[in-house]
């Protein structure tokens, strides 16, 4: 065998053991492993507190590039960025993965120009990166699109990436996309590096120019054996390396909720899986009733993993309903936005589908809408319930949504990955405060339902029960 032969086959063996000795090993990515190169990589953007005046940048290095260096200005007509630059420092951590050792450095950008355009860059070992460009958002309420994208988690690279490219392509200039957790398996498929790295190549240069507003699923957290034998959860090193979030959160999970306000909608992001798994639900429920009751926003959006109403699991997240929805129900939140089940559901009524018609006849007065959905490629059967509660549902099907926010109404559209409009409604508000849900006259292919082992694409049905 030939010498670079031979070293690229030992270099390979070495990047494919997992860090422990389980066995049997863990997959791999096919192509090229995701290991930090010499320039910087996985550059993401999230937006501040206050995200007029507010972003921040994380990214990828090898430990060559042992300094955090940002390079920061106006964007510019012309060519000549770097002219009115200057460069900004931040932290960096190490991370040993599976793929050798990184430096995640963080910069956070505050003082900025309220609705004004930036370019970036950031620095590797070997030179800068191209330059990306973002806009803030504005001081006061103005209309804007955002994207909303439920697990990718599985098949993030092969299959979700579909879903997450036609949902860019979808809307010219969105301002912001949700991710509502689970945008990795931890393990369940792939080495865990490569998940992350196969999720930032799915976004790739998007991620890095449009702030990305992610809340925390439970495969972002890793199974965690203690010396007394018990098993408990400990949140990914990934995770808050990988996203510079505001930190304003509630106490015990400032890394993983928070509050982010963006052109007149507050969007509170919550972490159930810390909720469920290891008691900070109360300091959690305190947070969120502030972060409500505080808000002065023209609309406001929660973001969440585990859904109040399933649409797959037998049971609803009881915990999470019992402290949550009651606030969500005083303080007048219009959309929660979740995931978890790998299927789809749109409910508006509790009381169910029934309910939801007889509202929209009346023009009564709604509370949430409650909607769940799926990225990647895992898929969950339907419940029970899911045939009769939501005012639509779907399974075996791939989506993305896309939301649009005026001063007087959200409308609210979900694709599933072939482009085809599945789901549409509105919530409009009027001049005392009500809002009422409105489904406009738009063609939407019927409910997709598997029916014994066929799916609704004519192949058997990949969705299995939960």
């Amino acid at each position: 065998m030939h010498r670079p032969l031979l070293l690229a086959t030992l270099l390979a063996t070495a990047l494919s053991s997992p860090l422990t000795h389980a066995e049997p090993p863990l997959p791999r990515s096919p192509g090229q492993p995701y290991a930090a190169g010499n320039l910087a990589d996985r550059i993401v953007l999230t937006p501040g507190a206050d995200a007029a005046t507010q972003m921040a940048v994380s990214f990828r290095t090898d430990l060559r590039q042992d300094s955090t260096a940002l390079e920061f200005g106006p964007a510019l007509a012309g060519p000549q960025v770097v002219a009115k630059a200057r460069q900004l420092s931040g932290s960096s951590r190490r991370l040993d993965a599976e793929n050798g050792p990184s430096l995640y450095h963080q910069v956070r950008l505050d003082g900025l120009s309220p609705d004004t355009a930036y370019a970036y860059r950031v620095q590797g070992s070997a030179g800068w990166s191209e330059w990306h460009q973002f806009r803030t958002a504005s001081r006061t309420f103005a209309p804007f699109s955002f994207i909303y994208l439920g697990d990718t988690q599985n098949g993030i690279l092969e299959v979700a990436s579909r879903s997450i490219r036609q949902a860019l392509r979808s809307v010219a200039r969105p301002a912001l996309v949700v991710h509502a957790g689970d945008l990795v398996a931890s393990r369940d498929d792939l080495a865990h590096d490569d998940e992350w790295g196969e999720w930032n190549q799915a976004g790739a240069w998007a991620y890095a120019a449009i702030p990305q507003l992610v809340a925390v699923g439970n495969h972002e957290y890793l199974d965690d054996l203690l010396p007394d034998g018990s098993e408990s959860r400990t949140l990914g090193a990934h995770f808050p390396a990988q996203f510079a979030l505001p930190r304003n959160g509630a106490e015990g999970v400032t890394e993983t909720s928070y509050v982010s306000d963006y052109q007149g909608v507050r969007f509170v992001v919550l972490d159930g899986t810390s909720a469920l798994d290891l008691g900070t639900l109360e300091a959690q429920t305190r947070w969120l009733e502030n972060a409500l009751k505080s808000s002065q926003a023209r609309w406001n959006i929660v973001v969440m993993h585990q859904p109040i109403y399933t649409c797959a699991r037998p049971e609803d997240s009881e915990p999470l309903k019992a402290a949550w929805q009651p606030l969500f129900e005083r303080h007048g939140v219009d959309l929660v936005l979740q995931g978890h089940d790998h299927c789809y559901s749109r409910l508006t009524h509790v009381a169910g589908r029934a309910a939801t018609r007889q509202a929209l006849r009346n023009q009564q007065a709604i509370g949430p809408v409650y909607m769940v959905s799926v990225t990647g490629s895992k898929m969950y059967g339907l419940n029970d319930r899911a045939h009769s509660q939501p005012d639509r549902s779907a399974e075996d099907t791939q989506l993305y949504q896309t939301i649009s926010v005026a001063q007087n109404r959200l409308s609210v559209r979900a694709y599933s990955a072939d482009d085809r409009l599945y789901d549409a409604f509105d919530i409009q508000r009027d001049a005392s405060g009500n809002k009422t849900l409105h489904e406009p006259d738009l063609a939407t292919p019927a409910e997709r339902y598997c029916t014994r082992n066929a799916g609704p694409d004519g192949l058997p049905c990949s969705a299995r029960d939960k």
